[in-house]
């Protein structure tokens, strides 16, 4: 029997810890540096991860975008839902960026804590490149997003523009005859199968990567690397936390009118699902029963609301991809001025719309988030090494937030008796 993933990654990780206390910066085995492989094997890894990163995005937010409009998405219900997806993803991010920005993870007694986690990376030459990228001020922000060459941004790494004109290309290819648009669906669908099909043969290789990457950290700095994980890993939960337990509950409270405890008690089933299985799709059956059948909520809301959130709605992923763009940016004593931060908001707004549904898309969209801003790479492959048990948690947000918007919407449409039979319980 085949071992799941991510125990494949938690035993990779074990092994990389026991490999890097038992060698040195200098051990070399047949006359190579065992630190040197390890260094040349996380980098093919990261650098796989990084070639499949313009494919993906376009594709994936050309069909996504697409999908909506063929689905007649764009009348009432349709805005209702878009525009809920987006107000609760900002809350999300925004939660995630006050406290990775008062908690300061990657600050370790007042210093960054990039030697102790091993990261080599100059950090006053991240810090040039972070300014080089020229996020002076929210104008060159949106002037980024229209750039003159779509190819030239795509080859430089500028992924704002990328999204945006990806999101005008999906959009607009609805608006076009047939057999035009049929046509154009069905190759950027065909290219964002492959995509996918290629990114779920890249990540059989995340545990040779994960081991390869932590090993060589703990060889080089010792055990001492996971004590700021230990502070990433508390800030994400802490964060996660306000928005599962403060904020959907008042949107529920607020804008449904409806009791909170009772929706908690509703979904339990597909909360404990989300926790276990660590994915939106899988859920999505149990998602729907529970909606349905224990909130009350009508099959016309849930069919449309719950299967375009399980895509385009992630609301912990999101705050997961802020916090771990600024504990980087923090573990290098880079200062992201407000321009920088508002850059991390919007990018991580649109790439946990667009790139949601593939398998470990919050690896790949931090990847994107870091590309904009100028920050290296090579800190992915340490928080790969906490994620699984983060993706647990934040997917499980992403599915109650998913069915806090189904109660919204029915309630918004005006449909009677949501959540109260278990209200008069």
């Amino acid at each position: 029997m085949r071992i799941q993933l991510h125990w494949q990654i938690l035993i990779a990780l074990i092994l990389a810890v026991l490999a890097g206390l038992a060698v040195d910066p200098e051990t070399e085995v047949l006359g190579v540096s065992v630190v040197a492989v390890f260094d040349f094997l996380g980098t093919l890894f990261l650098n796989a991860l990084k070639m499949l990163i313009v494919p993906l995005i376009v594709s994936s937010i050309i069909t996504g975008i697409a999908g909506i409009g063929q689905s007649e998405a764009l009348g009432r219900l349709g805005v209702r839902t878009l525009g809920y997806y987006l107000v609760t993803s900002l809350f999300a991010i925004l939660t995630g960026l006050l406290l990775v920005n008062w908690i300061q993870p990657g600050i370790a007694d007042g210093v960054p804590v990039q030697e102790v986690m091993g990261l080599e990376t100059d950090g006053d030459a991240v810090a040039e490149r972070v300014a080089g990228r020229g996020a002076g001020d929210i104008a060159e922000i949106f002037l980024r997003m229209v750039p003159p060459n779509i190819v030239a941004a795509a080859a430089d790494g500028q992924m704002l523009g990328l999204i945006f004109f990806s999101l005008l290309f999906g959009f607009f290819m609805t608006r076009i005859g047939e057999p035009y648009a049929e046509n154009l669906f069905g190759f950027w669908q065909g290219t964002f199968e492959v995509m996918m099909r290629i990114t779920d043969w890249v990540m059989r290789f995340a545990p040779l990567g994960v081991f390869a990457l932590v090993a060589r950290v703990v060889a080089n700095t010792g055990i001492e690397a996971f004590g700021p994980l230990g502070a990433f890993v508390a800030t994400t939960l802490a964060a996660l936390a306000v928005h599962f337990l403060v904020t959907l509950p008042l949107l529920l409270l607020v804008v449904a009118r409806v009791n909170p405890l009772a929706h908690y008690r509703a979904m339990a089933a597909a909360l404990l699902t989300a926790f276990s299985t660590a994915s939106s799709s899988a859920t999505l059956p149990i998602t729907m029963e529970c909606v349905e059948k224990n909130a009350g909520v009508s099959n016309r809301t849930t069919s449309f609301v719950l299967p375009l959130g399980a895509t385009v709605n992630m609301d912990g992923t999101a705050l997961y991809e802020c916090v771990a763009a600024m504990f980087i940016a923090q573990a290098y004593g880079v200062e992201l001025g407000f321009a920088e931060q508002f850059t991390v908001v919007l990018v991580a707004l649109l790439t946990s719309i667009g790139v949601a549904g593939i398998p470990a898309a919050s690896l790949v969209a931090i990847t994107i988030i870091l590309a904009a801003i100028g920050l290296p790479l090579e800190a992915v492959g340490l928080i790969l090494a906490v994620d699984r048990i983060l993706d647990m948690c934040r997917t499980s947000v992403n599915v109650f937030s998913d069915s806090c918007g189904a109660v919204v919407i029915g309630r918004l449409e005006g449909e009677k008796g949501i959540l109260k039979e278990q209200e008069s319980h």
